[in-house]
């Protein structure tokens, strides 16, 4: 005899740890698994966009900090780039070197957080997670060394750097970037392998390539899917182009290839600091603009490769000092739109680890 049992709604969130924010799904179960998801958000719209027509293009940058709080840096650099091409505006090399060591090292400590929260989300306790905060640490050290902050640094500007980096900067780079091989064989020591970790995220959330797609997802989310696309290489910007470096991608699609492929990502970006400080001219960081920059009238779009994925900002402007219209392509938003087709016929317990698997920032989702 087969046992019937009654269909339910049950609410994940909106405060919950493994919602990693403010954010609600809201599931009907049969049983144990999922029948069909509602992603339920804005718990945390702030109108940033809005505000930010009101603002000069100078004094915007800060909102672009509390978009994604955990990259910083990235958001600064691709909100920068956007009006330095709206304006015309040319960076000096050494600026641009900067940039992407910034850039890179922010895409390390995101995905420090990413790897050890998911990690959690599977099951594991503070261990791992605390491994990960370590190096991330001293990333955050490096970042305040420069220009003061460790979360919202506020750190890039319209024509190159707020600062140039202190002398102590270099050595504690160097002494990070020479350890990160070492570091990352540790991790993948203690969790690839991990019995546990396989049996929660493989085959677990799978999203096909062209799914992925469809979904215009990108980042981590696309290249665990097995596609090779990455902004860097794809539409390189500021000196990428003259950087070696790999674009490693999953083959399953499942939870376990993304958090192979942000593993693999962070020893990418380790080659990529080693060459930037191998490299780094001397010269101006900067090029001064105007305080209450008037660029003409016209549009533009700029992107980073973010470390949740393409990261864009769309400006608009009627030749006054703040941006007629101000429009944010957030990775975490689009990303998550594929959560329900993976967590459709999975169980609740797998919906988490699925969640994780995205690595959203409900900061960027709501904006």
């Amino acid at each position: 005899m087969t046992m019937q049992t009654e269909p339910f709604i049950m609410n994940i969130g909106p405060q919950h740890p493994s919602t990693h924010g403010v954010f609600r799904i809201r599931v009907a179960l049969d049983g144990e698994v999922i029948t069909d998801a509602d992603m339920i958000m804005g718990y945390l719209h702030r109108s940033m966009e809005k505000l930010a027509e009101e603002r000069t293009y100078t004094q915007n940058i800060p909102f672009t900090d509390r978009i994604d709080y955990l990259a910083a840096m990235s958001n600064n650099l691709a909100y920068v780039m956007a009006v330095e091409k709206l304006a015309s505006v040319e960076v000096p090399e050494r600026g641009q070197y900067l940039r992407v060591i910034m850039a890179e090292f922010q895409r390390i400590a995101s995905h420090a957080m990413a790897v050890g929260t998911f990690v959690n989300d599977c099951g594991a306790w503070q261990t791992p997670l605390m491994y990960m905060f370590k190096e991330r640490e001293r990333i955050l050290d490096l970042f305040e060394m420069t220009c003061g902050a460790r979360l919202t640094c506020n750190y890039v500007r319209i024509g190159g750097v707020s600062y140039d980096i202190p002398d102590e900067f270099l050595p504690k780079a160097w002494e990070l970037v020479r350890e990160m091989p070492g570091i990352l064989d540790e991790y993948e020591g203690l969790l690839v392998e991990n019995e546990i970790l396989l049996a929660r995220s493989k085959g677990i959330g799978v999203l096909t390539a062209q799914e992925a797609i469809n979904f215009s997802c990108t980042g981590p989310m696309l290249r665990g899917s097995g596609v090779a696309w990455d902004l860097r290489k794809a539409d390189p910007y500021a000196v990428y182009d003259r950087m070696q470096f790999e674009i490693p991608v999953g083959r399953n699609g499942d939870c376990y290839d993304r958090f192979r492929v942000r593993l693999e990502e962070m020893r990418q970006s380790g080659r990529i600091l080693k060459q930037c400080l191998e490299q780094l001219p001397g010269g101006q960081a900067t090029n001064p603009v105007p305080l209450a920059l008037r660029p003409p009238v016209g549009e533009a779009y700029a992107a980073v490769e973010g470390p949740r994925g393409e990261l864009g900002f769309y400006i608009v402007s009627d030749g006054g000092p703040a941006p007629y219209r101000f429009h944010v392509r957030a990775p975490s938003l689009i990303n998550l739109t594929a959560l329900p087709k993976m967590t459709i016929g999975s169980t609740v317990a797998d919906a988490v680890v699925i969640l994780g698997s995205v690595d959203i920032v409900v900061g960027e989702v709501d904006r």
